[in-house]
């Protein structure tokens, strides 16, 4: 088997359903295979498995965080490589898989490939990619995001996977510094392009932010816990800046915000458990490489 296409969703149909079939036209499933994990689902999600036989479905009832499902799926991938992609994010490169196949033999040490993220709403994929970068853009990055991504077989089993221990948001963190602490690349190249269908705008209005705020907090705690030989100034200076640009400047923001403290020091035992400090090297090297736009 050539390539895995990934994919984690809860509760997003009609999203998921235009995702797979996009990808229905662009691979050949001789030598490729697609996974979705239906992460409990309560909407009629589960319909899609009749219509789309095709599709290597798995699932669980009670849902268990993003990070977690994508731990449980990437278990059964059987392609050399692994390419995840978010239920509303689809290929724009009919030949995507050739040219991640391509980029991995031009690069040996690249264990992950970060693609083109183009954010929005769109007719067509042609308008879609009138807003893409122009010129071929290519450097060494110090994470990925998780809607558009691949990443060899080999160099995910050399790490713990996405981490059981996050739930949403902060889950390509963990996962990039375990691929760079085991001495690979993570290179970002703008020849394969991903549209992810979000609304900005619609998000805004459903209070997103809010629930990104409370889960990046969380998680960039966990995440230094973790992986950081010595986090403690790290984690004061985290929250003295989410303190002064977000709790200050919103009564809910600044409810959020302590009751995410309140939940990191009851978790702080079990997440212990976990911890498994980087080289201070690799620490250095994170903050020289580039960072991915979001």
């Amino acid at each position: 088997m050539q390539a895995s296409i990934l994919i984690v969703t809860k509760n997003r149909k009609n999203e998921l359903e235009i995702t797979l079939k996009v990808l229905a036209r662009q691979i050949d499933l001789s030598i490729h295979e697609v996974l979705v994990f239906l992460d409990g689902c309560t909407d009629d999600t589960v319909t899609l498995k009749s219509n789309m036989p095709w599709v290597k479905w798995f699932s669980s009832e009670k849902s268990i965080g993003a990070s977690a499902a994508r731990n449980s799926l990437y278990l059964h991938a059987k392609g050399m490589f692994f390419i995840g992609l978010d239920d509303d994010a689809h290929p724009l490169n009919e030949d995507f898989v050739f040219k991640i196949e391509t980029l991995f033999n031009k690069y040996p040490n690249v264990g992950v490939l970060a693609f083109e993220e183009i954010k929005g709403v769109y007719s067509s994929d042609n308008e879609v990619l009138n807003q893409a970068e122009k010129e071929k853009k290519e450097f060494l990055s110090s994470e990925f995001i998780g809607c558009g991504f691949a990443i060899r077989k080999s160099v995910y089993n050399e790490t713990n996977g996405f981490p059981v221990w996050v739930d949403i948001y902060g889950e390509e963190s963990c996962l990039s510094i375990e691929v760079l602490a085991n001495g690979y690349d993570i290179l970002y190249s703008n020849e394969i392009k991903v549209n992810h269908r979000v609304d900005r705008e619609q998000r805004k209005a459903n209070k997103q932010n809010y629930f990104r705020f409370e889960k990046q907090l969380k998680n960039s705690t966990y995440y230094y816990l973790v992986y950081y030989p010595f986090p403690v100034l790290r984690i004061l200076k985290l929250y003295w800046h989410n303190f002064k640009k977000y709790a200050l400047s919103d009564f809910k923001y600044c409810r959020i915000y302590f009751k995410t403290i309140f939940t990191v020091l009851l978790h702080v035992p079990k997440i212990l458990k976990h911890r498994d400090p980087v080289d201070k090297r690799v620490i250095v090297k994170i903050k020289n490489l580039s960072n991915l736009k979001f």
